[in-house]
């Protein structure tokens, strides 16, 4: 390990939260293709190693998180309970705003067809989804996206690793342009 992944790793350590890039760079003094090199060739020796830890890479930025093969474990030490699964209903509102981001809760409950406030809400306390603005029409209703830690919960590098949807038919996406 280079003087720069040790700098990488001890800072990532200490931070917990996913750090962009840019800021590693400068915290560093090195350039952001060294970074991203490093980050590279750290993640490749903890996965080659099967270290507990691992580096998961979320758009530009990086975290070192506990391997899921030891998360059990991980959750018995720190005496955590399991994370409450999410309702149908939830992981509805989580696809469309996945899929669709950024969008508004009507256009969520127009695709569903019901009531979705209490899921949006759900979501939201989880810190999965947040407000990514508002729509510049009347009434500015408010827009949501999905964040890192949807990005984590799910093992994504980016919202491009999501399995495609599959193809629609003329008259769904005939609806589906109606919408919006």
């Amino acid at each position: 390990m280079n003087a720069l992944q040790a700098t990488l790793e001890a800072i990532l350590f200490a931070a917990g939260d996913p750090l962009p890039v840019e800021r590693l760079a400068q915290a560093a003094e090195a350039e952001p293709d060294e970074v991203r090199a490093a980050l590279d060739a750290l993640a490749a020796q903890y996965d080659r190693e099967n270290r507990g830890v691992m580096l998961v890479r979320l758009e530009d930025k990086a975290q070192l998180c506990s391997r899921p093969a030891y998360g059990d474990a991980v959750r018995r030490a720190l005496e955590r309970r399991k994370p409450p699964r999410l309702s149908p209903a939830a992981l509805e509102v989580l696809t469309v705003v996945a899929y669709r981001q950024p969008v508004t809760r009507a256009y969520i409950e127009q695709l569903r067809g019901v009531d979705s406030g209490g899921a949006l809400l759900g979501l939201i306390d989880k810190g999965l989804i947040a407000e990514a603005g508002r729509l510049d029409v009347p009434g500015r209703p408010i827009l949501y996206r999905t964040t890192d830690a949807f990005l984590r919960a799910f093992s994504l590098a980016s919202l491009s690793d999501l399995p495609a949807l599959p193809e629609l038919t003329a008259s769904e996406q005939r609806a589906l342009d109606e919408m919006g």
